[in-house]
């Protein structure tokens, strides 16, 4: 971010009264997250290490904005948690139905295999020393405080979690270590290094192509955007977008702001497609290879664990509706059947009618208009889901079971079913 600009923000965020501000801006660009000094939308931005690409994906913390969110995460592969160290903070957003909470839970859900805690604003006056230092014993508390709810949540922590202390005002910690006497204590390497060193999840390169459509623009023809979660894609494919069966071809590829001539998995990318207009195509669409296309499917059987339900819900059972978070759908939902309750430890199923808060179960999800899923077996990021209710997530979930004939699977094979 040149200096220029960074001046121009700081002008205009010390016009509104809010000069500390002014670094959020670089990521919050609409007026509304302005004003609010929260982040509404996903921002979008690129950097770079010597070894490494990256697409920050700025999700919003604030619970009205949770959908928001699920959309932000659903295309990442590592999550960075920025927790406030500052006294009453971290507090608020850790108790029972606190933001961090459901974030964590989210992550885990919606594929996030890694996560990096940033424990932030250790130099803010409640918390540090009388010369700035940073209080070990703060950073120590919030650890202990979050990591029996992270291990819970199916994080493990030895492999999957790291902590680390910052100042994101500052930049300490993040590409360079604390200055000096900062952080005596502190001998672990900072942030740039940690995501350069984490192992991201592998994917298959011969698997068919998926990309599930985030959002969709007119550009000298129509422009899909999107992380393509498997297989390859080139300019010039023929694929068929699902579930509309729209037969399209890519007239080119971007990565990041550059064209390319091919894009693997795991890219953020966007897509120029000849064959199918922009009013044509909904988010949660996904762009398929031909050969073997996305199933779209009206229900599916899935495994569900019940979080946390509403106090004048308490029972989940046939007939509950909910919102249905499956990568970039978001779609009303009703339980048709409670097919089994399951034994967290011994895995046994059993006949239950309906089941509570921190019950596992299997159950029927269906749907009014066709969406595209997979076996959370065959692709797991087209597989895994969220029930949100009344703006709350009570239940997450992976997808078992669709109808004959409908899956599709890396092998093209067909999934159990009746």
């Amino acid at each position: 971010m040149d200096d220029r600009t960074i001046q121009k923000y700081e002008k205009e965020a010390k016009d509104k009264n809010r000069e500390s501000w002014y670094m959020a801006y670089i990521m919050d660009t609409n007026d509304e997250e302005r004003a609010k000094g929260k982040t509404v939308e996903v921002g979008r931005a690129h950097f770079s290490t010597p070894t490494r690409r990256y697409t920050i994906l700025d999700a919003p913390g604030h619970k009205n904005y949770v959908p928001n969110m699920i959309a932000g995460a659903a295309q990442a592969d590592v999550g960075v948690l920025v927790i406030a160290a500052r006294k009453g903070e971290f507090e608020t957003g850790f108790e029972r139905g606190g933001q961090t909470r459901e974030h964590a839970q989210l992550a885990k859900t919606l594929g996030v295999a890694k996560l990096v805690i940033a424990v932030n604003k250790m130099d803010d006056p409640s918390v540090a020393g009388p010369n700035g230092e940073w209080s070990q014993a703060r950073y120590d508390e919030v650890v202990a405080g979050i990591s029996p709810f992270l291990r819970a949540t199916g994080y493990n922590l030895k492999k999957d979690v790291t902590f680390l202390p910052m100042s994101g005002l500052h930049g300490h910690n993040i590409k360079d270590p604390p200055p000096s006497g900062k952080a005596p204590w502190w001998g672990g390497p900072p942030l740039f290094t940690v995501l350069d060193s984490l192992e991201l999840p592998g994917r298959d390169p011969l698997a068919p192509f998926r990309m599930p459509v985030i959002d969709r623009y007119r550009d000298m023809g129509t422009v899909v955007m999107g992380k393509s979660e498997a297989g390859l894609v080139r300019k010039g494919d023929a694929l068929v977008m699902m579930p509309s069966r729209a037969r399209v071809s890519v007239a080119s590829i971007f990565r990041d702001e550059d064209e390319v001539a091919a894009a693997g998995g795991g890219e953020n990318l966007r897509l120029r497609l000849n064959g199918v207009d922009e009013e044509d195509i909904q988010p949660g669409f996904v762009l398929c290879a031909r050969r073997s296309p996305c199933p779209a499917v009206t229900y599916f059987d899935a495994q569900l664990h019940i979080l946390d339900l509403l106090e004048h819900k308490a029972i989940f059972t046939a007939g509950y509706k909910a919102i249905l978070h499956v990568h970039a759908v978001v779609e009303e939902c009703e339980i048709t059947a409670l097919l089994a309750q399951v034994d967290p430890k011994t895995r046994e199923k059993k006949r239950a009618k309906f089941v509570k808060s921190g019950s596992v179960c299997i159950a029927r999800v269906q749907v009014t208009q066709p969406i595209c899923v997979e076996l959370f077996d065959a692709f797991p990021q087209l597989g895994r889901f969220t029930l949100r209710d009344e703006g709350r997530t009570i239940a997450i979930g992976k997808i078992i079971r669709i109808p004959k004939g409908k899956a599709g699977g890396p092998g093209g094979g067909v999934g159990g079913g009746d």
